[in-house]
């Protein structure tokens, strides 16, 4: 049958329902969790295998349209969805992480930061520094993307560069035309894919740049009678 999920009882194949493959993820990290701490408090559904799995590849190297081909996505933002991170959600895992590591490890393998290794942190980030804005790639990792930033989902835009976006609009039209002409059809599509990309990308630089700024003030100590 053309189900991930199915088993065999006897001869007979069955469909596994979702709630048995969820009760099945849980009770996996239960049995993980006695040697690994960090799977008490994670939860999986099968569709995050999904994105795990998109997000693996498209980080790796491989373009997002073929990662969109394979998932069987008409649309590739659809596909861009799937590898989007989301701060709020990986920071909370992350510091919850973070507490359960340092409860366990011993005090004294604390120790402060070596001056080559705070050097090599700041280089890390300035390395991240690129024409359009910057690479959003974790600390450590090598650009996958071999520069290609107009299609890489790391490249976050800076707002003073969107004129340098349309300046690229204008040069892969061109280009377009050009192939068009020619007859090349493997650069019509390769450059319908970057104008999408880019488009999408200057797109949402625009929306993030009507974001009306939020004033928190200042914290001021309470005084008086609190109620």
């Amino acid at each position: 049958m053309p189900f991930l999920f199915q088993r065999k009882i006897g001869s007979t194949r069955s469909v596994i329902s979702p709630f048995t493959v969820l009760h099945m993820l849980a009770r996996c990290c239960t049995d993980l969790a006695e040697h690994h701490s960090a799977f008490r408090s994670v939860k999986f559904t099968p569709h995050d295998f999904r994105r795990i799995f998109t997000t693996e590849l498209v980080n790796s190297g491989l373009p997002i349209h073929i990662g969109a081909t394979l998932l069987g996505h008409l649309n590739i933002q659809t596909t861009r969805g799937y590898v989007a991170v989301f701060d709020e959600d990986v920071i909370r895992h992350y510091l919850a992480h973070l507490n359960e590591r340092r409860q366990l490890r011993p005090d004294d393998e604390y120790r402060d930061t070596t001056s080559d290794e705070w050097n090599e942190f700041e280089e890390h980030f300035d390395k991240r520094k690129v024409e359009l804005g910057a690479c959003g790639r974790p600390y450590g990792t090598p650009c996958q993307h071999e520069h290609a930033c107009i299609r890489c989902p790391m490249l976050h835009v800076s707002p003073k560069m969107i004129s340098r976006l349309d300046d690229l609009e204008d040069d892969l039209v061109t280009r377009r035309a050009r192939a068009q002409a020619e007859g090349w059809a493997g650069e019509i599509e390769g450059l319908d894919l970057t104008l999408q990309l880019l488009r999408f990308k200057r797109a949402d630089t625009h929306r993030r740049t009507r974001r009306p700024i939020v004033d928190l003030g200042i914290p001021t100590p309470r005084t008086g009678k609190t109620q």
